[in-house]
């Protein structure tokens, strides 16, 4: 399936939990929200266009764990951890060395990332 052309960010819905964290997004694909893309905090689609309330399961029950885990820009490079996550963009830093509380270089992406420049570290792709 061919993916319809981004929302602007703005008309994108925020799914928080019972406890008001927000988890992810849901950006429209028709004027009514009756077909929504599921995004992560990121802004990366997690799943093909659904019905608002599958699409709205979906974030829930993803929620926030995968923004522990690491990444890489543009898949190549060092693992990099999520360090701070707003409108105003993504800050990460290196993951070995962030962990060891060593000084580390800040990496900027900007948010949301609908280009994919992040990409999820695999365990089987671990360095």
């Amino acid at each position: 399936m061919t993916m319809p052309e981004i929302a602007p960010v703005d008309t994108w819905l925020a799914v928080t939990r019972e406890d008001g964290e927000t988890v992810g997004y849901l950006e429209p694909v028709t004027d009514d929200y009756a077909d929504v893309i599921p995004r992560n905090r990121l802004g990366h689609a997690v799943g093909d266009v659904h019905d608002y309330h599958a699409a709205e399961e979906l974030v829930l029950d993803r929620g926030l764990r995968e923004l522990a885990e690491h990444w890489l820009l543009d898949g190549e490079g060092a693992e990099l951890t999520v360090i701070e996550l707003s409108p105003a963009g993504i800050v990460l830093r290196d993951a070995f060395l962030s962990k060891a509380l060593a000084p580390t270089k800040r990496v900027d992406v900007p948010w949301p990332d609908t280009a994919g420049r992040l990409r999820r570290v695999r365990p089987d792709q671990a360095m």
